[in-house]
């Protein structure tokens, strides 16, 4: 009778064995490098350049045509967008979940496929792992393609920790919407809090030479899921009417702790700042490196602020981690916003009077080490106002975590961000 559970205990010992021998082979417990960075100003004109070197960017232009933060305004101006596409809609995304924006999404994409535009969509299999079968399945029999990024298999299940975490829309290779927003009714506030709050985030729209190459990266992932592209269909040609201006796209696509460009873009951004530093990221879960450089910069005399989510998260145990991590940032100066009325889930950063990255990256080691991410960097002044005006909303909607409060948080809500602290980098 004791053989059963000694044969499960044996089972589950070897599983466990193999998972860190795994673990050890890929080098999971490496002693990290210190990362040493001193920037340059991003007025420098050599800013653009070094920037997009060091971070494997690329250096294209564009406008800036529309920037949104009211959830409703967002989404419909996706469906709008969609719905005046002549040749092709490519969709890329993480959260999909099922609701009322799904459904709306749905009847614009079958809509625009039975009329012959080329409609793509490609979900992240974990993030929109909720939505049924015959939610894909009719979007199929109208002549959508549908492909899922990194599905889970048996044959590398560890592999399954790597999410497409990038939120893009590309209309007629002409137009593409960028921001933090998933096609799900989350956003509008039905999460289960007091109250329908929407969710603070944004969303840009773009036009000229960016949109080809977003249009190749979205291609990228296509291609290895499976999916089939025709290049005689890439369009190089784009409006000469658009006031264009330099911009720097950053795909951050399959980032180890060795050659992280995401990790790089945003402490090249931080260590850029010369008297503004303004940073919006929902799961804030900076290590030890971005610390430092946090700290740095306020001690130049730097004005960082952090705009974070509050309570009112989607991810109560998020939430509580990320707060663990507090201590060495309030230690010097460094002013942390909890967002109040509801979740905050916008990914900027602003750099002075100069600088604006903005995307899908968040300030934690899934986005540097395990997330294929999107971001965009531009100088664009109307865009550096609208998002100035962004945080300052944000920030008077937010209350600042003073030291003294923070330090008497409850207990259950320290044991709780301990113990998640313990795979922070997993979250």
């Amino acid at each position: 009778m004791d053989s059963v559970p000694c044969s499960l205990a044996l089972f589950f010992i070897s599983l466990a064995l193999i998972i860190v021998v795994h673990l050890y082979l890929r080098g999971t417990f490496r002693k990290a490098e210190e990362y040493h960075l001193t920037g340059m100003p991003a007025s420098d004109p050599h800013f653009f350049e070094a920037i997009a070197s060091l971070s494997d960017s690329l250096i294209t232009e564009g406008a800036i045509t529309h920037f949104w933060s009211d959830i409703d305004d967002i989404q419909t101006a996706r469906l709008r967008l969609m719905f005046q596409a002549q040749e092709s809609i490519q969709f890329e995304t993480f959260i999909m979940t099922p609701g009322k924006r799904t459904e709306a999404f749905a009847t614009v994409l079958k809509q625009k496929a039975a009329a012959g535009v080329t409609v793509q969509v490609l979900a992240d299999s974990y993030g929109a792992s909720s939505l049924p079968t015959t939610y894909w399945q009719e979007l199929k029999n109208a002549g959508v393609q549908v492909r899922f990024f990194n599905p889970f298999t048996i044959r590398d299940p560890l592999g399954y920790l790597r999410r497409n975490h990038r939120k893009l829309l590309i209309v007629d290779q002409q137009t593409a919407m960028i921001g933090g927003a998933g096609v799900a009714d989350l956003w509008d506030g039905h999460d289960g809090h007091d109250g329908r709050v929407p969710w603070y985030d944004f969303e840009i729209e773009l036009q000229g030479a960016a949109t080809s190459l977003l249009a190749g990266f979205f291609w990228q992932h296509w291609l290895s899921t499976g999916g089939h592209v025709d290049l005689n269909k890439y369009r190089m040609e784009h409006s000469k009417a658009i006031a264009a201006a330099p911009m720097l796209i950053t795909p951050g696509e399959d980032p180890s702790t060795a050659d992280s460009p995401i990790r790089s873009l945003l402490h090249l951004c931080i260590t850029a700042a010369q008297t503004r530093l303004w940073i919006a990221s929902p799961y804030l879960l900076p290590d030890k490196a971005t610390c430092k450089a946090l700290a740095t910069m306020r001690q130049q005399g730097v004005d960082v602020r952090i705009l974070t989510m509050g309570p009112k998260s989607d991810k109560p145990y998020v939430y509580y981690t990320s707060r663990e991590r507090y201590g060495p940032l309030l230690q010097h100066g460094i002013k942390i916003h909890e967002y109040q009325p509801s979740m905050m889930h916008a990914k900027i950063l602003l750099v002075d009077d100069d600088w604006v990255s903005l995307g899908s990256a968040n300030l934690d080691p899934r986005s540097f080490f395990h997330n294929d991410e999107l971001n965009l960097g531009v100088a664009a002044p109307n865009l550096i106002q609208q998002v100035e005006d962004f945080f300052e909303q944000g920030f008077g909607d937010s209350e600042l975590v003073q030291s003294q409060t923070w330090r008497k948080r409850p207990i259950k809500e320290r044991l709780t961000g301990r113990l998640a602290n313990l795979v922070y980098w997993q979250l």
